[in-house]
């Protein structure tokens, strides 16, 4: 019998598996914006400037990190941390490819960012998400997240959750 397993470990924000992640991410969400708005994909054009443009350097030490959780050895996801202040850490780019999703990745990955951040010292996580992603508002509420008001003026965000990390 073969066991598949899970790992998540920190990975340079520019790595190759995290550029791959970051642009399927960003792919995703952006297609589901334009397509629930405007019945569109992304411009390709607008797609490579804005992944251009976001390179995750928010998410290097000592401030932050990019976590990348594998699968079966595999990059299939990613998690990120920044920290806000001396005891507030957000919580960004979290994502999996979607054959990976249903295996337990994304609480996996949730939980991991949650320890990077608590040894960053951060007592508290903060994200924001959209309405049309529905099933990360499940995923925060099912980890112990609550809706707050907004802590952003993001033009994208719509929701926004916090959560202590004592």
């Amino acid at each position: 019998m073969r066991f598949v397993m899970w790992t998540v470990t920190p990975e340079p924000f520019d790595s190759p598996a995290a550029a791959a992640l970051w642009r399927a991410y960003y792919t995703e969400v952006s297609d589901r914006w334009y397509l629930l708005h405007d019945g569109r994909r992304t411009d390709p054009a607008e797609l490579e400037r804005e992944i251009a443009a976001r390179s995750g350097a928010e998410l290097a030490p000592p401030r932050g990190r990019l976590l990348v959780a594998r699968y079966d050895g595999e990059p299939a996801g990613s998690a990120g941390v920044r920290m806000l202040d001396d005891t507030t850490a957000e919580l960004t780019r979290v994502f999996l490819y979607e054959p990976m999703r249903g295996r337990g990745g994304a609480p996996l990955l949730v939980g991991a960012a949650e320890d990077t951040a608590r040894a960053l010292g951060a007592t508290r996580m903060i994200l924001d998400t959209r309405g049309d992603l529905v099933e990360a508002r499940t995923l925060y509420a099912r980890l112990g997240y609550t809706e707050t008001e907004p802590h952003n003026d993001d033009r994208y965000a719509e929701h926004w959750f916090s959560k202590k990390l004592t």
